[in-house]
């Protein structure tokens, strides 16, 4: 299966800079996946799509303000992204730019907070002690910035972009710390979109699976059976696997609110042959031809071309289908990517 399968142009200016002005606001294209039709709706008409035969699981990951700008004793400008926990006070990072850094190269963020460097890990990583006295998420929330993805262009000194970032780039039912890039999907919801889905009947649980930076890890290999997805955590709590579990016995539709959710639901079975509560970590790759046993409804975002994320899309809904709906999502002037608009595949 060759990566230039999974191509396609998207005009700059639809790549969205900003989310819509109110979260439920963006465009919702509805994929009808055995009628093959298209339907153009809004975000807050998804109260329309789904009822009490839907249980909706959603990602309850949080972002973290992983990017931190510091600077060296010669007061040379640094930037380090949080990658994993290594202990409590260890995190494997990247540092750009990181010819300027060594073992043992002291990057000050803050009076509150300062990192060593301790060693290169791999090409790209390297292994950091965080100083700090006191709550480093509290530390981390008045210091970092939020992990933007790079087409999203921003300048750090405009506090109240930064401030709407800070608010916007988080789903609105974020629990559990440890993203460094949003569940996406889940942006365009609302607390009062989620009451009414409950008052109509929708079951809503929750997953946690903490957004690395290999969800976007480009595809470099020709063919793509050769990529390697990252590994990255998941937990399922009890009584979501309790609640998914009955679904699933009743004939109810298990509507997974993102690719994470989705990978999260499908590693499990996959790997237990049922859902259970568990925390562990996934690493599995999406792409057509794979077999869907827990998902049968979608609610993405507009992914990138040659992402494992359109894969994931194309795997599930059918990749002619799929490609259709983009190209009619770019002649409608859709807003494309994490904060763009979103379809609801059914």
């Amino acid at each position: 299966m060759h990566i230039s399968e999974f191509d396609y142009h998207l005009p700059k200016e639809l790549i969205a800079q900003f989310p819509s002005d109110k979260r439920d606001h963006s465009n919702l294209m509805v994929l009808n996946k055995s009628e093959k039709t298209v339907k153009h709706k809004k975000f807050f008409d998804i109260t329309e799509c789904l009822d009490e035969n839907d249980v909706l699981v959603m990602n309850n990951t949080r972002v973290i303000p992983a990017r931190l700008i510091g600077k060296k004793e010669t007061g040379a400008s640094i930037e380090v992204f949080l990658l994993e926990k290594k202990s409590e006070k260890n995190r494997e990072v990247l540092i750009k730019p990181s010819k300027r850094v060594k073992s043992g190269t002291e990057i000050k963020f803050s009076e509150e907070l300062t990192a060593v460097v301790i060693e290169k890990t791999d090409n790209d990583k390297w292994l950091v002690e965080f100083k700090y006295s006191g709550n480093f998420e509290e530390i981390l929330d008045k210091t970092g910035n939020m992990p933007l993805p790079p087409y999203i262009e921003r300048s750090l000194k405009d506090e109240d972009i930064k401030n709407l970032d800070y608010e916007r780039y988080q789903t609105v039912y974020a629990e559990v710390p440890g993203s460094v890039a949003a569940p996406t999907a889940g942006l365009h919801f609302t607390e009062e979109l989620l009451d009414r889905l409950e008052n109509k009947g929708v079951q809503i649980c929750y997953v946690t699976l903490n957004v690395g930076l290999g969800t976007f890890k480009p595809v470099r290999a020709e063919n793509i059976l050769e990529h390697k997805m990252d590994r990255e955590f998941y937990e399922i709590p009890e009584n979501t696997a309790k609640i998914i579990n009955q679904a699933l016995n009743d004939g109810k539709n298990i509507v997974a609110v993102g690719t994470t959710t989705t990978r999260t639901l499908e590693s499990a079975y996959k790997k237990y042959g049922k859902i259970l509560p568990v925390s562990d970590s996934s690493s599995l790759f999406i792409y057509p031809g794979f077999e869907f046993n827990i998902v049968s409804k979608l609610i993405t975002n507009f992914h990138l071309p040659k992402s494992t994320l359109l894969m994931l899309v194309s795997a599930f809904a059918g990749k002619d289908y799929v490609f259709n709906a983009y190209k009619e999502a770019i002649d409608e002037k859709y807003r494309f990517y994490s904060y763009g608009d979103c379809m609801l595949v059914m």
